[in-house]
């Protein structure tokens, strides 16, 4: 079956619960372009028509699910049971794989995809395009280490891991944490993987901040606080106790912005938006130029899933992080590697109070220098490393008649041959 002539990227991300994953599905694809590649990401989030998208960058979308638990999702728009529109989902990845005929197939963090939707397509891919590389890419921590090795066991990820994928980025530093050693993967698995180091993320331009700055009235003189949730299904807890905090210190020596995230349920949503109201602070639910926010934060009040970590590291950002500990441990495992090293601040989710935002807040706004100084020499490689992975492949699907390109010596990211530029 011939390929075609261009240089065809398909990307998957199943985007079941917030926006992290397509966020950085385009973080990359807009690296990635450039003349003769065509980049399609299958996606099932409701929002990726709301993201710019770049030229040579288009969108096919499946029906979007919901998660409940680990395990259960619900349809979230269309009336129809689960597995139904699971086998509409499986269905279109297929076709649209069929007739994209990808040169490099790349799944978000979820090796079989949701409930295993990919399987079908990886499995034709072997079969009729034996030449496309199949690569899974991975956040740097997926959740504790006994939970995943668990999950990954009772599911025979190990298996898909080892049968069906040409290789593995890790989006993240092996120094700062080791998901070989973390997650038992054996060697056969291990050199596949390269570690990419962290994704950065786009860094507003001055125009951009001055336009957003007179847009909401905040002089040169006021510091900024912002608190976004990301996607906000599991925020308004967070929320709540900063508006909490607000009204305890009647009048702030700061302006606040919160962006609670488009899937904050809607009686949780309206009743911060009323609360903010009445404190004179500004509430969106979702903003589409959130890296412009971010730049104009004096400090920033998350939640630290991975792209947020991105955004705040690239724009050099003091922080306050409270993760998450529920249904994955994933993000309080970053907030306390991340806080070791004085990158960000850290509060566990157990002690949030408008207390203890108070005074971590303060200490952020009255002496950033530490955190700025260790963001300053943080090194983000992931784009670079990258683009050196997807031009080996055209290299080998243009000049050598098909020939593989060499598979990657194992380097840890940080190493000057793994991080040029």
């Amino acid at each position: 079956m011939a390929q075609p002539t261009t240089f065809n990227i398909l990307m998957y991300s199943h985007d079941t619960y917030g926006l992290g994953h397509i966020r950085r599905t385009l973080a990359i694809a807009s690296h990635m372009r450039q003349k003769g590649v065509n980049i399609l990401i299958l996606t099932g989030s409701p929002l990726a028509g709301r993201f710019s998208s770049p030229e040579g960058v288009d969108f096919v979308r499946i029906p979007g699910m919901i998660k409940k638990t680990n395990e259960e999702y619900l349809p979230l728009s269309i009336k129809i049971n689960a597995r139904h529109a699971l086998n509409i989902r499986r269905n279109i990845i297929v076709a649209t794989a069929k007739a994209f005929q990808p040169h490099l197939f790349i799944v978000d963090k979820a090796p079989m995809g949701l409930k295993r939707e990919v399987i079908p397509t990886l499995k034709w891919l072997k079969r009729r395009l034996p030449k496309t590389r199949t690569i899974l890419g991975l956040r740097d921590i997926m959740d504790d280490a006994e939970s995943t090795r668990k999950d990954w066991r009772d599911k025979g990820v190990y298996e898909v891991l080892e049968k069906y994928y040409s290789e593995i980025w890790v989006y993240g530093d092996r120094d700062l944490y080791d998901p070989i050693v973390e997650y038992d993967i054996p060697e056969s698995i291990s050199q596949k993987m390269v570690f990419t180091g962290y994704i950065p993320r786009l860094v507003p331009m001055r125009h951009s901040m001055a336009a957003v700055r007179r847009e909401e009235r905040i002089s040169g003189e006021e510091r900024l606080v912002l608190v976004t949730t990301g996607g906000g299904g599991d925020g308004y807890p967070l929320m709540e106790a900063y508006l909490d905090m607000l009204e305890d210190m009647g009048e702030p020596p700061f302006r606040s912005v919160l962006v609670s995230g488009p899937f904050m349920p809607r009686p949780e949503r309206e009743a911060i938006a009323r609360r903010a109201a009445g404190l004179r602070v500004r509430f969106y639910h979702f903003y589409r130029r959130m890296e412009v926010l971010l730049g104009l934060a004096d400090a920033v009040v998350t939640m630290g899933g991975y792209n947020t970590t991105c955004e705040i590291l690239s724009q050099i950002k003091p922080s306050l992080v409270i993760p998450r500990e529920v249904p994955r441990m994933e993000q309080r495992i970053r907030a306390e590697m991340l806080s070791r090293r004085k990158l960000i601040e850290f509060l566990p989710w157990e002690d949030l109070s408008p207390d203890s935002l108070r005074d971590k807040i303060g200490a952020l706004l009255d002496d950033p220098e530490p955190y700025c100084r260790a963001m300053g020499a943080f090194k983000f490689c992931g784009l670079d490393v990258i683009s050196a992975r997807v031009a080996e492949f055209r290299a080998a699907q243009e000049g050598e008649a098909g020939e593989a390109p060499a598979r990657p010596k194992k380097k840890r990211a940080g190493d000057a041959a793994a991080v040029e530029g």
